[in-house]
């Protein structure tokens, strides 16, 4: 979710219901060289609390470091700071696996252990957390012998993604283990499932199914934020919402392009917006010459015109959502 979950996202995803949101993952190696960059992912407001700083790497030194730095997240990025540390043990991407960072370190467990317990030593203040995935391939699904062992190292929650680090995005997250963690009798901080929730009605059944905690929604949410009002309405009273108009999802996508704009400035906070703005209304037909214009313009003015013509265009339309990473 680099590059997506920025403070304005996560403040709509907390408007909209999530119970919690997590920074754009910051790399350990930026922060302890001191790149302004990085530090500033660690920015986070008071309408998003609670909110978890999120750190990835590989070397035991510097991860333990940046911890220490993401606890002091409010002296030096400003803002709110960091309810909770959070750890990334899941990112498959190649270029932070093939190092060893993120689901990486599912090839060394040991070492995966040594780094939560000195993280969770050096800020006793704060909660840490770990997310992480099944194992590194089919042959190794480590995850319900490691899921005791990183609570033996302090940590207060563990997320876990349904899939291997080889299987990247692909197939179906299998939750099978998530739920042999969850149930195991050794286990007792919260277990967090992650994987596929991309409906309300998924939502239901990874928590009527597997038991768990919480659930942790990634990628359907890009594009569909509105996924957590969803979810709270039928988990609380049985009922689906039926799916937002075009008109609704107009008025978020201008409630979220101004906030990127106050706290980005109209160069960046346009630039960085317009991956948002082309999936809003994904699914809508004869929309291809208006997406266009939604992410070429410069000029935040025409861009709010544009999404009022949508509006008045295809106002009481209700395409289901389709998320930016779906086909």
């Amino acid at each position: 979710m680099e590059d997506v979950t920025d403070a304005s996202f996560r403040i709509l995803c907390r408007e909209a219901g999530a119970a919690m949101v997590t920074t754009e993952f910051v790399s350990s190696d930026g922060l302890v060289r001191d790149v302004g960059k990085t530090i500033a992912k660690m920015h986070t407001l008071e309408e998003e609390a609670p909110v978890a700083v999120q750190i990835y790497g590989s070397i035991p030194e510097a991860m333990v470091d940046a911890a220490r730095m993401a606890a002091r997240a409010a002296e030096l990025a400003g803002g709110h700071g960091a309810d909770v540390i959070d750890i990334n043990f899941g990112c498959p991407v190649s270029k932070i696996a093939g190092r060893g960072a993120g689901s990486g370190m599912m090839r060394e467990p040991d070492k995966m252990v040594s780094i939560t317990k000195a993280i969770v030593d050096a800020v006793p203040d704060k909660p840490v957390t770990v997310k992480t995935r099944l194992g590194w391939d089919e042959g190794s699904k480590i995850i319900v012998e490691l899921a005791e062992r990183l609570q033996d190292a302090g940590i207060a929650a563990l997320t876990i993604h349904g899939r291997t680090r080889c299987q990247m995005y692909k197939g179906e997250a299998d939750w099978t283990l998530i739920g042999e963690v969850k149930n195991n009798p050794r286990m007792h901080i919260p277990i967090i499932g992650n994987g596929d929730i991309n409906s309300a009605q998924k939502a239901r059944e990874a928590f009527d199914r597997y038991g768990v905690d919480g659930i942790m929604v990634g990628r359907a949410s890009f594009g569909h934020p509105w996924i957590f009002t969803e979810i709270r309405h039928l988990l609380d009273t049985g009922e689906e919402l039926p799916p937002m108009n075009v008109r609704d999802r107009v008025a978020l996508a201008k409630r979220h392009f101004q906030l990127s704009l106050d706290l980005k400035g109209p160069v960046t906070g346009v630039y960085e917006m317009r991956r948002h703005l082309s999936c809003y209304f994904k699914g809508l037909r004869d929309f291809k010459e208006t997406r266009i214009k939604l992410v070429t313009s410069k000029d935040p003015a025409e861009i709010f015109a544009t999404l009022d013509y949508v509006a008045a265009r295809w106002g009481e339309e209700a395409p289901e959502p389709v998320s930016a990473y779906e086909k």
